[in-house]
């Protein structure tokens, strides 16, 4: 079966930074698509996020780019396979240079957690009890 991929593509104001940041999360940078310009962060198999320089990220779109550290242009959310993955992720951001963003919700059935990366991207991640969720 096809997996569909989702490409992210956000601003980053300094690539080499980013992509440390990143890989102190665990993720992978992929060479292949990563240069002076672009980080090409490999979340998983079906999810990349793109973070490129203003300079690269303008060609893509006419439209005005945000300051992601003043205003809010997408919020990102990535589920965890448990509460202590949620807790895990969102440490390993603070101790490599991000910042957490609001406070912890617990529903329960439900645990999250987000942090600002370098840039001010905002990433939540999400625990849900598969019990919960009926199909």
């Amino acid at each position: 079966m096809y997996q569909q991929m989702i490409f992210v593509n956000l601003v980053t104001q300094d690539v080499p930074a980013t992509k440390k940041f990143f890989t102190e999360l665990g993720y992978r940078i992929n060479p292949q698509f990563s240069n002076d310009d672009c980080a090409c962060v490999e979340i998983s198999d079906t999810i990349i996020a793109m973070l490129m320089t203003r300079q690269h990220y303008s060609r893509f779109t006419h439209k005005e780019i945000v300051d992601s550290a003043e205003a809010s242009e997408v919020l990102l959310c990535l589920s965890a396979e448990s509460r202590e993955k949620v807790d895990e992720l969102v440490e390993k951001a603070i101790a490599a240079g991000g910042s957490a963003h609001g406070e912890p919700q617990d529903h329960g059935f439900m645990y999250g957690r987000a942090f600002d990366d370098l840039d001010g991207h905002t990433w939540e991640i999400a625990w849900m009890d598969p019990a919960a969720v009926r199909g």
